[in-house]
């Protein structure tokens, strides 16, 4: 039977793909932005993820209600904005 290969931190493997802790910022200055921003996206994708299997229903929901609001707060502030400007 295989042995399940432990689940690598994504920011561990993003620092890796820099040079490591040493060769990470000399590396990182011959990068282009645009591979900087690859390289960290990597992370991120995994990240988000692992964070939403980690929460539990009632902490995403209450995450979601809070995002909602706050959409709709920025909505009525620029409704609010430009009704003042038509005075």
């Amino acid at each position: 039977m295989k042995e399940k290969k432990p689940k690598k931190n994504p920011n561990a493997v993003a620092l890796g793909r820099l040079g490591g802790k040493k060769g990470g910022i000399a590396r990182a200055a011959v990068l282009s932005d645009g591979e900087k921003s690859k390289i960290g996206r990597m992370g991120g994708k995994v990240g988000g993820k692992a964070r939403a299997a980690s929460l539990s229903p009632a902490r995403r929901t209450e995450i979601a209600k809070k995002a909602a609001a706050a959409r709709v707060a920025k909505k009525r502030a620029a409704g609010a904005e430009q009704g003042a400007d038509r005075t």
